[in-house]
């Protein structure tokens, strides 16, 4: 099996940045694409953005320009840079990655694998 553990969360003024990371552990043998996804109190929870193995990037239109995604695939870490935070940036922020992982002798594929989430509170 495959699982995600996100860190870097946590209370930042307007204006200021943020660094999230999501590492996966496992009998991993590749992460496919990986992304970030948010959660505010009372939403649904929205894509922020997604990166693949080969570094195509895609962003909500509502970051693009603040926010950078990247990824380390010798780590199997997935980075969620975030500049001039608003407040309405504030949410549980998630990680998401799909994955071929080993079980025994055999190759598995798993979609939609969900870290446990990490709280941006963007306030002063």
């Amino acid at each position: 099996q495959v699982t995600l553990v996100e860190s870097g969360g946590g209370l930042v003024q307007p204006g200021g940045s943020l660094r999230l990371s999501c590492a996966a552990s496992g009998n991993i043998v590749s992460m496919r694409a990986m992304g970030w996804y948010r959660q505010a109190p009372g939403k649904q929870r929205d894509l922020v953005a997604t990166i693949t193995s080969s570094g195509d990037t895609n962003y909500a239109d509502s970051v693009k320009g603040r926010f950078a995604i990247s990824r380390d695939n010798a780590k199997d870490t997935v980075y969620l840079q975030m500049n001039s935070l608003k407040p309405e940036d504030t949410a549980v922020y998630y990680c998401n990655a799909d994955a071929t992982y080993l079980r025994g002798s055999y190759y598995y594929r798993k979609r939609d694998i969900w870290g446990q989430g990490t709280q941006v509170t963007v306030a002063s």
